[in-house]
């Protein structure tokens, strides 16, 4: 007999669970699945964990921020298109306030010499916070022989080949798919699913979706077209539109590995902003509830607040942070409504599900790519890059390493891994030991 869709669910009563997880979603996107599995899965008991886990791997083989978009899913699954669109925004909004407002904050009083030694220390608690988001992926997806390898395969191809994110992607996809019976040895070689499993979603349901998902590919390419036809090419707007547009498509992997791409094209290519603003927006964002790809409303207020040409500065930046918002999560919601109800139809295909598993493990590879490279960069503040033709190695010139920063570094992989302290107690304690380490060496 097929699981039914859960359908007894007052949407106001979804809709204070949506508020919940979206006011408290710290820590990234391992505690933000963690904090969903425990309301939606052990608490309210809305989906068994076969179906979480099922939403999870759709969600983690999409471009953009998995968290958000199982959010979405989720929110769809339980009261279609009304029920996806708040689970999605309101996962989303209250970090997006609370980042604009330290987007203000930070170009105000950024210059001070406080201000400098708090971001300072945000800087190491943040490279140790990745490197666990890291290992608490790793331990749960890398199971068996092959997942482990194809993690390896995802690091080397990204950090000494230089490969982009859609190829290492794709290929471990493909790999998962070819060798379906060994990453998945305990499901049946045949497709699993029964005749009543295509019916788990009504016909009208998948309408509204794909209508809803028309709706948001429309405003999407609507906006881009008009910044384009109004503002030019080279103008700030434009280029933002355009960059972040072609990030919510080509970037896969998850929020870490999204923040990999954007920082290596908001700091080399455009020059937006420095690698250690960077960091300092990757900061602000692990401080604040929701994705932490609002660091990209960070870039964006950084990048229109110095280059266009408006009178105010700070309704440029301001403009430029919401642009960024709205043309990087808006295509997430295109992903969700125009995928989901055909992944739905394919619950229990076994070629799918290790599909799915394999890019999970790829995003292992892709995470300590995205660890090593920002360790690289705010340990040495002189890098070079050495290779040939197949090689491309970001290197640090030894020299260069900052002894601040590594002693603060060791203090918050001490918080972080002995005293298993919480995201936001190391957060803070770092902001503090960063202004008073500053302040004693001016």
């Amino acid at each position: 007999m097929s699981e039914r869709l859960p359908g007894n669910i007052l949407f106001s009563e979804a809709l204070s669970v949506w508020w919940r997880i979206g006011l408290l979603s710290f820590g990234g996107p391992a505690g933000q699945i963690a904090l969903m599995h425990s309301v939606i899965v052990e608490e309210k008991k809305w989906l068994n964990e076969e179906r979480f886990l099922h939403a999870l791997n759709y969600c983690m083989l999409l471009p953009g921020p998995e968290a958000q978009q199982l959010a979405s899913y989720i929110g769809w699954l339980l009261h279609g298109v009304k029920g996806g669109l708040v689970a999605g925004c309101l996962f989303i909004l209250p970090g997006a306030v609370a980042m604009l407002g330290l987007a203000w904050v930070y170009v105000l009083l950024g210059d001070f010499s406080l201000v400098e030694g708090l971001f300072f220390g945000l800087k190491a608690a943040v490279l140790a916070i990745v490197v666990q988001a890291m290992l608490r992926i790793a331990q749960r997806t890398l199971t068996g022989r092959l997942k482990p390898l194809i993690a390896a395969l995802a690091f080397l191809g990204l950090f000494i080949a230089g490969l982009p994110f859609p190829i290492v992607v794709l290929v471990a996809g493909v790999l998962g798919w070819l060798t379906a019976h060994s990453l998945m040895p305990g499901a049946s070689p045949h497709n699993s699913q029964s005749p009543s499993d295509t019916r788990h979603v009504s016909s009208s349901r998948v309408r509204s979706a794909q209508l809803a998902a028309a709706i948001c590919a429309l405003l999407w390419l609507l906006t881009v077209a008009v910044l384009w036809l109004w503002r030019g090419e080279s103008d700030v707007f434009t280029e933002l539109a355009l960059f972040f547009s072609k990030m919510a498509v080509v970037t896969f992997g998850g929020a870490y590995a999204v923040l990999a791409y954007v920082a290596q094209q908001g700091v080399e290519h455009f020059q937006w902003l420095q690698p250690g603003e960077m960091l300092d927006g990757l900061g602000l964002a692990e401080t604040t509830p929701g994705p932490l790809i609002l660091v990209t409303q960070f870039v964006g207020y950084l990048a229109a607040f110095r280059q266009s040409g408006l009178e105010s500065a700070l309704l440029a930046g301001t403009l430029g942070a919401l642009l960024t918002t709205w043309v990087t999560f808006l295509p997430c919601f295109v992903w969700i409504f125009a995928g989901a109800p055909f992944v739905e139809s394919l619950r229990g295909n076994q070629k799918l599900s290790a599909a799915l598993a394999a890019v999970t493990a790829a995003v292992v590879g892709v995470i300590a790519n995205l660890a090593l490279w920002f360790a690289i960069n705010v340990l040495f503040s002189q890098t070079r890059r050495e290779g040939g033709d197949v090689i491309d190695i970001l290197v640090p010139v030894l020299s260069s390493i900052d002894l601040s920063m590594l002693i603060l570094c060791v203090m918050a992989f001490v918080m972080i891994f002995m005293f298993r302290w919480s995201v936001i107690k190391t957060l803070g304690v770092m902001a503090i030991a960063g202004a008073v380490s500053q302040q004693l060496l001016i």
